[in-house]
């Protein structure tokens, strides 16, 4: 029973500790089914990880023993390539599911681990990659394609290169390709990728202060449109919408279901609420709170009132029965009122703390010297006396 106790790795304890690993890209996979019993007998498929967006399933024919991490020497057209194994067991069958793979499925297979002679030559074919990246452009741009290359990954030992490219229309690279393969005496291999996934491979910082979404765990990228905004009454300026890849924000959608769901209960904002002052018209809302704010013109904000959609809808129904309430709030005045804290208080205050600072000590050293006068008048009103 000693193998079935709770493990302690990588700072977590739990069964699963061999699942840890670093989640450094955003193909990563945690392997929940590590520590399983006969997990790794349920099947000989490895995932296997290359750089950046690229992993292959591939078939340990030789009966290796690999674990998460280890760096092998897998079959490739032409020679061989080199990656990390992320993924092995019985969760690999899982994933194979995403892919559209059967386990019965041709797979190429892993060599070995990799060795020292594989890493040199590995080492070697990857300090070409951003010189190559810059020639290529410049080629590109000689040859009057329109595109843009992004990216160059080179294989393991050097023999093969995958050329990333951006382009809006169709190019005929055909003469690019030749090009290329002479200059730098390689197999090329063109592949387009789009906005959102060259945003991914650089890699950066959005406005929220963390990493990209599509540089850590984002792989799958959902076509986003401008209704996920107005769903969360997100104002349309494409400056705030746009990311880095100058398309609409993917965590747009990543709330818009919630937003959905919770509008669903409100009133319409096309219907007018009649009271016996006036007719207010639908201004603006806060889906999460349930608040509605009404104005008294259609089309500024005058005489704002907030009141919640209870008290809207059933406003609606004495509309439709012919009433008419006093006012929109149930008790005459405003249910809530919205305001401004810059209104309230002096923005620079926090820019005078150690002026206040000098202004209090002065006033206690003022105040200190009051006290003292008024004690020698009383004591000189005693000695007179």
């Amino acid at each position: 029973m000693e193998k079935f106790k709770y493990k302690e790795a990588n700072g977590c304890a739990g069964i699963c500790c061999h699942g840890c690993g670093k989640m450094d890209a955003p193909l990563n996979t945690f392997d929940w089914l590590a520590d399983v019993p006969g997990n790794y007998e349920d099947t000989d498929i490895v995932e296997v990880q290359f750089k950046n967006t690229r992993k292959g399933y591939y078939k340990n024919s030789n009966a290796i023993p690999l674990k998460k991490g280890d760096i092998v020497t897998v079959e490739a057209t032409p020679g061989h390539d080199i990656g990390t194994v992320t993924l092995t067991g019985r969760l690999v069958l899982l994933q194979l599911k995403k892919t559209r793979l059967t386990p019965e499925s041709e797979f190429k297979r892993i060599y070995r681990k990799a060795k020292p002679v594989d890493m040199e030559k590995f080492a070697e074919a990857k300090a070409r990659e951003h010189d190559t990246m810059i020639r290529s452009r410049q080629i590109a741009k000689d040859l009057n394609l329109d595109m843009k290359i992004g990216d160059v990954e080179y294989q393991g030992d050097g023999q093969k290169a995958i050329f990333y490219y951006i382009a809006d229309n169709r190019v005929d690279f055909r003469q690019l390709i030749k090009v290329l393969a002479d200059v730098f005496k390689i197999k090329v291999e063109m592949k387009q990728i789009g906005a959102r996934q060259e945003a991914g491979r650089i890699g950066g910082i959005g406005p929220c202060g963390r990493e990209l979404c599509c540089a850590t765990f984002t792989t799958n990228f959902v076509s986003v449109s401008t209704a996920a905004a107005r769903f969360q009454d997100i104002s349309l300026n494409p400056q705030k919408l746009a990311g880095q890849c100058a398309k609409l924000k993917c965590c747009l959608n990543y709330e818009v279901d919630a937003y959905v769901e919770a509008s669903k209960g409100l009133p319409s904002r096309d219907i007018e609420l009649e009271t016996k002052d006036g007719i207010y018209y639908f201004f603006k809302a806060d889906i999460l709170k349930r608040e509605l704010t009404y104005s008294t013109d259609k089309h500024i904000a005058a005489n704002l009132v907030t009141i919640t959609a209870k008290r809207a809808q059933a406003i609606i129904e004495m509309n439709k029965r012919g009433e008419r309430p006093e006012s929109l709030s149930s008790t005459g005045h405003d249910d809530k009122h919205s305001f401004d804290l810059l209104e309230q208080e002096n923005i620079n205050r926090f820019d005078n703390v150690g002026r206040n600072k000098k202004r209090r000590k002065n006033n206690r050293g003022n105040d200190k010297g009051k006290r003292q006068e008024r004690k020698n008048n009383d004591k000189g009103g005693i000695k007179e006396a």
